[in-house]
């Protein structure tokens, strides 16, 4: 298993968070790919290296979706056929819970995302971005995922080389992932996990405005692809995926 972690001006508790990941799923390589977060962030970066982690560090900031096709490409270059699980670094993920996301994907073979379930203290744009983008994925896709927004997700190895040729920079390529696996037929596993914010999320780098366009206009373009008929370009191919394994559900990688 890769625990890729995607960061960009990391804080502090990212080198824990490096040290419970690896004690939690042990045997596993946690990968944090760096988003040109300059020469401020190189403690925390190398303190991260030092809990166990394997650090990439891009010169500019490109935003999220380069940085996850580096770690995608990286995983599948250096540990060919190893699953990959993506976890944020602001500490809206808890460990336990990305264990069990790992232990799903494990089981059906299926990408599994982690969704929250936005209940208890929520700041008020994160809740309501979330059920805007839940109903319009709805509409789009005939499908309801609970969190079209969630940076926990498992990809079984087979879906890597695939996941790299996904447009998106920023935060739209994680909604583009999911409408193509969806439009593609593939079964989109959920696990519930617990709803953290830190702070009033004062840790997220996303942008309500630009993001919330970006984010729609994949959803809008399925839209038009469902009411029409036409296949979307880079659509995944069914047999990317094999939704049952002979492995049994753990936390060995």
């Amino acid at each position: 298993m890769i625990v890729l972690v995607p960061v960009y001006r990391p804080g502090d508790r990212l080198p824990p968070l490096v040290g419970d990941l690896r004690d939690a799923l042990p045997g596993a390589d946690v990968l944090v790919v760096d988003d040109g977060s300059g020469p401020a962030a190189a403690g925390v970066l190398e303190a991260a290296r030092d809990r166990g982690a394997t650090v990439l560090r891009r010169r500019v900031n490109r935003g999220k979706g380069v940085v996850l096709r580096t770690g995608f490409r990286y995983a599948s270059t250096h540990h060919p056929g190893r699953d990959v699980i993506c976890v944020d670094a602001d500490g809206q993920h808890c460990v336990p819970d990305v264990c069990a996301v790992t232990d799903r994907m494990r089981a059906t073979g299926a990408p599994t995302l982690g969704v929250r379930g936005f209940d208890g203290e929520v700041p008020a744009r994160s809740r309501f971005g979330n059920a805007a983008t839940r109903v319009a994925f709805r509409l789009a896709t005939g499908r309801d995922v609970r969190d079209t927004q969630t940076g926990l997700r498992a990809y079984p190895s087979a879906l890597l080389g695939w996941l790299t040729t996904i447009p998106g920079d920023r935060f739209e390529y994680e909604m583009t992932v999911l409408l193509r696996l969806v439009r593609a037929g593939l079964p989109v596993e959920q696990v519930e996990i617990a709803t953290r914010y830190h702070g009033d999320n004062s840790g997220s780098h996303f942008s309500a405005l630009a993001d919330s366009v970006r984010i729609y206009r994949p959803l809008a373009a399925s839209a038009l692809a469902r009411l029409t008929g036409r296949a979307e370009v880079g659509d995944v191919p069914a047999a990317a995926v094999t939704t049952s394994r002979p492995t049994p559900a753990s936390r060995t990688p």
